[in-house]
This record gives structure tokens, C-alpha cells and sequence, in this order.
């Protein structure tokens, strides 16, 4: 094992791929999304090129409410299994690679989200992560009996008690806690277990968990969003963060903004922080075919579907009333979803000069994340020179079409990334922190023994 700064991947599983006409390419799954022996097949490649995480989304509604005729082929207004069963069932027929399910601070409490991490962490024998998301999507707000989506800066608020919260019911109980001294009849040790009587602005909470300590003391936070609010939340809180740049310059300002205020701000080792941007990238033996396979897939695009692309995961509503061949307005209302995924599109509409179908015709693919393309060489070039160019600690991988473009990753990139001692070639531990190369947390009744090492 080399001793060198390494590269951390995990992998972004859709159904049949990121891009958004990937169910309609020839060689993948359009049913994926609830198949099990599909999702099991890429977990199985994902860990046997020894990537750290598999990766699912999720949300509590259906993105635009789900009765647009106009958008019956968009897949994400489909159905998905929820990642926490998903995961709970993956965990038996993996053994090493960690698992990062989402679930949202907004419609959510954070007893269920203790409980159900902290057991999937224990199935798992200590692979778990939890994706914290605000929720970009409105729609959720009409599934928990509200009349509209609370405002962006209060789902922060929200969720910053709200981690707070969760992670102090995964301190319930100390390592070791649990004695079954038959011999004494003494189940557990009363003096290490810890109640919370947590009192704050959004929750009250008593505890403790009826869930032990996990192998990794507690599941591995992670966290998206470049907002104020966001980065803020990053830095207080988050062990991985997944971004999305399109510039070397600006993923080196936002990684150098992030690690700067952990440190500084909240006393954090920044190493302890793992930065891991998007990428989108098409492989092919050539320019040309790689190319070939841009072009295959962007013709399977609906113009419909682009505009609502746009809309919801760019909060760039409005679009259907402008010339699809004309340039992108900048002087859009802001949104009240995701804030950072809107300005990143307008800076690069403006910034190549796109028209809307341009601008859709790339967000169908990479949604908002980089896009790269070339030969295995010529990906494996690009992403060196953010790793060791201080924008990332390793990436989050979109594949164009599942399982063709993991399985171009895994077969064609990965030895190379090997071959330059960038990537392992055998896990490290059996703990997703391990991998991670993150400490196991202390517990906050025990904070003056200081972080252990994973």
C-alpha cells in the first residue's frame, strides 16, 4: 500500500445512468430502478475496483408535482427504492465498500434518522453515511402536510440542531457499553449510557438511542450544497462533501473556503474533511469514440425534458418562453431551492456563451457537474490535475449509462490511476472511516480523550 496522498471515489448510481436519456440507450436498464440484482450487479463492480462509496439520491417528492403530461419520459419523476432499505439489503453481499444514503433535515425527525443510520452501520459491521440534504425539491413540502416549502436559510437553521441532535443520540452509549455477563446477569454497564435532553428551536429530544455504538463509532456525514449557508454547514459538520465546479479555479477556492473556516472557525482538522467533486466523465479507446458517445446519447434528448431540467435542478423556471436557440437570461428570479445549482449555470451559460439548448443539452448529462471526455489517459490527466492541484480529494463519479460507464471507469481508468500510485489497489480497513482515511469520532461525554484513530 503506498503511503502517498490518494484519490477517494465513490460512485453516483442512477438506475440506467446520469444522463438523462440514459434509459433510452440501448444497453441499459430502464426498469433499474426498482431491480435489486441491478443495483447488486453495480455494487459488485463498484467494490471489486475498490471504490469507497456507492451513492444514491433521494427526495420526499416527486420533482413538478408529477402531473406534466409534457413530462412523462423524464425518468426522474418515476419511482426508486428508498437507499436506507437499499442499502440494508446491499450490505449483505458486500463486504468493504461503503454505502452513503440521503435523507433530508426538513421533512424528517432526528430520532428516525439516529435509529435508522446507526442500525444500517451495524448491519453494515460499520460502512454507513449519511447524505445530508435540505431538500431542493418544493413538491415535498405538500407530502408532510405543509402549504409551502420553508424558506432557505431556515432549512439550514434547521438542519445544523438537527445533526447536532442526531449525532449526540448516536453518543447514547459509549464503546463497550453492552457486557452479556451471564454469569453476573449484567446486560449492559448503566454508566456508559448517556441521555441527551436535548431543548433547541426546532426539537426536543430526550433520548437515549435504542441503537449500540457502530465498528466506526457513528456514520460518516456528508454533505452537498456551495451556499453560504451550505459551505457553513460543510464546515461545522460535514466528513465528506460532494460539489460540483466546472473551473479548477473555482474547486480550488471553494476547497481552500471550506477547509480554511473548518479550521479556523470550528477547530476541525481540515484533512479530517474529504472534498469530492462530481464528475461526468465519457470514455472512450479514442477522441472519436468518446465523442461518438456524447452525440449517441445527446440525441436521445427531449426538448421537454431539457426545460425541466433546468427548471427544477437549476431553479430556472420560465425557459419554455424564450427562444430555445437564444441565449440564457441572466436576470432570472432566484430561486428557493438550490441557490448554488443556479448560479453555477448561469455563470457557465454566460461564461461558453450557450444558448438554452446548449445549456440543457449539458445539464441532461452531468447535471450541473463537470463533464469530461477522452481516451482512459486523458481522464485519468484531468483528474490528477485537481487532486494535486489543491481542488479535491477524489471524486464522486457520474456514468453517462449503467453499468457500460462504470464499467469503462473500473476496467480502463482505474489501473492507470493505479499504475501512478494515485488509487489503492486493496482496501485499507473494513470501516468506511478507515477507507476514508477519517478518525472515529468522540463521543461528546468522553470529548477529553480526544478522536481515536479509525
Amino acid at each position: 500500500m503506498s503511503n502517498k496522498r490518494q484519490l477517494k471515489l465513490g460512485v453516483f448510481l442512477s438506475p440506467s445512468g446520469h444522463h438523462a436519456a440514459a434509459w433510452r440507450h440501448p444497453d441499459t436498464n430502464p426498469a433499474g430502478s426498482t431491480d435489486f440484482e441491478h443495483f447488486k450487479k453495480l455494487a459488485k463492480i463498484a467494490e471489486a475496483a475498490k471504490f469507497d462509496t456507492i451513492f444514491t439520491a433521494d427526495s420526499d417528492g416527486i420533482w413538478g408535482g408529477g402531473g406534466d403530461q409534457d413530462l412523462r419520459s423524464r425518468r426522474e419523476l418515476s419511482t426508486g427504492f428508498e437507499p436506507i432499505t437499499l442499502y440494508s439489503a446491499l450490505a449483505a453481499v458486500t463486504k468493504n465498500i461503503g454505502f452513503v444514503a440521503t435523507a433530508s433535515t426538513t421533512y424528517n425527525e432526528p430520532w428516525h434518522i439516529a435509529r435508522k443510520y446507526a442500525s444500517l452501520d451495524l448491519i453494515s459491521g460499520g460502512r454507513a453515511a449519511w447524505n445530508v440534504v435540505t431538500s431542493g425539491n418544493a413538491e415535498a413540502a405538500f407530502n408532510f402536510g405543509l402549504e409551502a416549502h420553508p424558506d432557505h436559510a431556515e432549512r439550514y437553521r434547521r438542519a445544523a440542531e438537527f445533526v447536532d441532535v442526531v449525532k449526540g443520540l448516536w453518543d447514547s452509549w459509549d464503546e463497550g457499553s453492552h457486557l452479556y455477563d451471564k454469569a453476573s446477569g449484567v446486560y449492559y454497564d448503566p454508566s456508559k449510557l448517556h441521555l441527551l435532553n436535548h431543548q433547541g428551536e426546532y426539537f426536543k429530544v430526550k433520548g437515549p438511542l435504542n441503537v449500540p455504538r457502530s465498528p466506526q463509532g457513528h456514520p460518516v456525514l456528508v454533505q452537498a450544497g456551495a451556499s453560504e449557508p451550505g459551505r457553513e454547514l460543510a464546515a461545522q459538520t460535514a466528513e465528506a462533501i460532494f460539489a460540483a465546479w466546472q473551473t479548477l479555479e473555482d474547486a480550488q477556492s471553494f476547497y481552500r473556503d471550506v477547509k480554511a473556516r473548518a479550521a479556523n472557525k470550528y477547530g476541525r482538522n481540515p484533512d479530517h474533511i474529504k472534498i469530492l467533486p462530481g464528475v461526468y466523465p465519457v470514455i472512450g479507446r479514442t477522441e472519436a469514440e468518446a465523442l461518438a458517445k456524447k452525440e449517441q446519447l445527446r440525441e436521445l434528448i427531449d426538448p421537454k425534458i431539457g426545460l425541466s431540467l433546468l427548471a427544477s435542478l437549476g431553479g430556472l423556471e420560465g425557459l419554455r418562453d424564450y427562444d430555445l436557440d437564444g441565449p440564457v437570461p441572466q436576470d432570472l428570479p432566484e430561486t428557493n431551492n438550490n441557490k448554488s445549482r443556479q448560479r453555477l449555470l448561469l455563470d457557465l451559460a454566460a461564461r461558453e456563451n450557450l444558448t438554452i439548448r446548449g445549456l440543457y443539452e449539458w445539464v441532461a448529462g452531468a447535471r450541473g457537474h463537470r463533464v469530461i471526455h477522452g481516451t482512459p489517459e486523458r481522464i485519468a490527466d484531468q483528474l490528477e490535475e485537481w487532486f494535486v492541484g489543491g481542488a479535491a480529494d477524489g471524486f464522486n463519479l457520474l456514468a453517462p449509462t449503467y453499468p457500460g460507464g462504470l464499467v469503462d471507469f473500473a476496467d480502463l481508468v482505474i489501473p492507470i490511476l493505479q499504475k501512478r500510485g494515485l488509487f489503492r489497489t486493496e482496501y485499507e480497513a473494513s470501516t468506511l472511516r478507515g477507507n476514508l482515511g477519517l478518525p472515529i469520532p468522540s463521543s461528546r461525554y468522553q470529548a477529553d480523550e480526544g478522536e481515536q484513530a479509525a
